[in-house]
């Protein structure tokens, strides 16, 4: 794939298309990025704002699309007659299988996904943002080659994945990455709550969770566990739920028992644990 003269086509311009453009680009590919309507592009990346998908002479088209939007999408590009048995076509969801491409199976065409398992808040930010993250591939032989191709050249270290088991591996995704995200808006709001200094209720605990994925990094789960669950200090527990309001409460207890099997891998004695956790159901 890196030998290829003609361009890589991505369709979308949001973050995760303009992401990838710029990531292909600075690996050396060609790009060529399609959206429907004007709007915020990186400088130096070559968008065409139309309602037609001309894709040109590129023989890899990336599907950078919301979900809903993908067969849509696939069904206005096998309406144009250009897509063949040459071409690869992979879309970018961490949810949805190379079916979501079937109205482009008649064409012949390689018909994939290329999932990156990364955050993208920023297109700008893309390229460093995948370098040592994973991609899910998936699809048939040819379309998998390719997208294990493109994810190498950005950074990417991409693995294979069943149709079947995509929902499960996207739902893990969106638990950890979205739920980290919404802890830590709860984490501002309860900072805020403590009369902490308002300059500091955004930053103040980021450090904590900062040394937190290092800890992930380096010892995994159950080793890199602390707090009062995994010491099995009930009067702390206590005192954490007397101090939180009931719906942030119930929240509270729902974590709780969901890191007490980590606690009790690491270490906590089966008395404790039972302890802990007779404390964390209980109203």
């Amino acid at each position: 794939m890196s030998d290829l003269p003609k361009p890589i086509a991505i369709v979308g311009a949001g973050r995760l298309g303009q992401g990838l453009g710029l990531a292909l680009e600075r690996a050396g590919f060609p790009v060529l990025i399609l959206a429907r309507r004007p709007g915020q592009w990186l400088p130096g990346l070559p968008v065409r704002v139309s309602e037609q998908l001309e894709t040109g002479d590129a023989q890899v088209i990336l599907i950078a699309v919301p979900d809903g939007a993908i067969t849509p999408v696939a069904q206005r590009l096998a309406g144009t007659g250009a897509i063949g048995a040459g071409h690869v076509i992979l879309h970018t969801s961490g949810l949805l299988d190379r079916g979501a491409l079937a109205p482009l199976a008649a064409s012949g065409a390689a018909l994939g996904s290329l999932h990156p398992l990364q955050t993208i808040a920023d297109p700008a930010s893309a390229p460093a943002a995948f370098q040592s993250a994973y991609a899910a591939v998936e699809g048939d032989t040819r379309a998998v080659e390719a997208a294990t191709r493109v994810a190498r050249a950005v950074g990417l270290t991409p693995f294979p994945i069943q149709a079947e088991s995509k929902a499960l591996y996207h739902a893990t995704a969106a638990l950890l990455s979205n739920s980290t995200v919404g802890l830590a808006g709860l984490a501002e709001r309860l900072a805020r709550d403590a009369g902490l200094p308002e300059e500091m209720v955004g930053r103040i605990y980021l450090p904590l969770l900062r040394g937190t994925v290092e800890n992930l990094e380096r010892l995994g789960p159950a080793k890199a566990l602390t707090g009062p669950v995994r010491r099995g200090d009930l009067l702390t527990i206590e005192r954490h739920l007397a101090a939180l309001e009931p719906a942030d409460r119930a929240l509270y207890r729902v974590l709780g028992r969901l890191i007490l099997p980590l606690a009790r891998e690491a270490g906590l004695e089966a008395e404790a644990a039972a302890r802990v956790e007779a404390l964390l159901v209980k109203e």
